[in-house]
């Protein structure tokens, strides 16, 4: 435990030194002798956690690693804590999804006894044709993206209400507006209806949705509205963490 603990106040001393440190400066700093300091600095440049140059010691790859994921992490945590507050605020399940390489990704749900998230029971990826959350990011795509996608992933119903062909869907998502809410009844599953708001951060095809049980549908529009103040007034925050 005792060379695990010195072991990590070097790696701290290291991370202050921008432009690298001695064994001599390391050893000073951190009150160890100079031959145990020399030892876990070696063990640490083998491990990764450290590389060696011209005599100063920095940060190795993998202790950039280990930041890279703390940072996720917390990214992740925000993502969590603001669909948790939105959730509470409407009542409603809320989902927070992307489209990255190639592919529809629902990132985070926040749910509640009371109100439960709709069962994934067909893949979202592969449907994205069927529910809210799949047809607000494809219609921030491009032309050529959104076939590409449904080249990919065919339209196929899924229930009644499904719409039916390719056709039908690329003229439905040409006539979305930026920043409008979309809307799908009971496409995905019966006795559901959903909502998605697009947020789009640079490049990144992402959105904020939920959804309702289809005997409370008079209340989709309401519910979306609110949400869509909610995103506006942390966009920032969730700007930073568009990526997790």
């Amino acid at each position: 435990m005792g060379s695990v603990q010195r072991a990590m106040r070097l790696l701290e001393r290291v991370a202050e030194h921008q432009h690298g440190a001695p064994a001599k400066q390391l050893a000073r700093e951190t009150g160890l002798a100079l031959p145990t300091a020399y030892h876990l600095l070696r063990t640490l440049v083998h491990e990764g956690y450290l590389r060696r140059d011209k005599g100063l010691f920095f940060l190795g790859e993998a202790a950039e690693r280990l930041g890279s994921s703390g940072a996720q992490q917390k990214r992740r945590s925000t993502v969590a804590d603001v669909l948790a507050q939105w959730r509470e605020a409407i009542g409603v399940p809320v989902y927070y999804a992307m489209y990255r390489d190639g592919e529809i990704e629902v990132m985070c749900v926040s749910d509640s006894p009371g109100s439960p998230a709709v069962e994934e029971w067909a893949d979202f990826r592969e449907t994205g044709h069927a529910h809210a959350v799949g047809q607000c990011l494809l219609a921030q795509l491009d032309e050529d993206a959104r076939r590409d996608h449904l080249d990919r992933h065919p339209v196929r119903s899924l229930t009644p209400y499904t719409v039916r062909d390719d056709h039908t869907l690329l003229r439905r998502l040409e006539r979305v507006r930026r920043m409008e809410p979309v809307t799908e009844r009971q496409e995905y599953a019966l006795g559901t209806v959903c909502a998605a708001i697009p947020v789009t951060v640079g490049t990144t095809a992402a959105t904020i949705a939920i959804s309702l049980p289809a005997h409370q549908a008079d209340q989709l529009l309401p519910a979306a509205q609110q949400l869509q103040h909610e995103i506006s007034c942390f966009l920032g925050s969730l700007a930073i963490s568009i990526s997790i």
